[in-house]
């Protein structure tokens, strides 16, 4: 995985470097999972049309499937 708690997210994961996702990894999900979701939520992005920073989207990925525990950094839209 690409992030440790409290630090910084690497810069090639963002606009300012290549902006692809980072790789993630995760252990077993609770019983009766069916499927993942994962959101890229930005909780404070700072926008020019917004005179304050407000939650953002950058990207979703759904129907995971349960068997997987790991997405690849740079992950395209066809991939999953």
């Amino acid at each position: 995985s690409a992030f440790e708690d409290g630090v910084r997210l690497d810069a090639v994961y963002t606009v300012e470097g290549e902006d692809v996702s980072p790789p993630l990894t995760w252990s077993a999900p609770p019983a009766g999972t069916k499927s993942y979701s994962i959101i890229c939520d930005d909780p404070d992005a700072p926008s020019a049309r917004r005179p304050s920073p407000e939650p953002w989207v950058h990207w979703v990925i759904f129907n995971i499937p349960v068997e997987t525990r790991e997405l690849p950094r740079g992950v395209r839209q066809d991939q999953h």
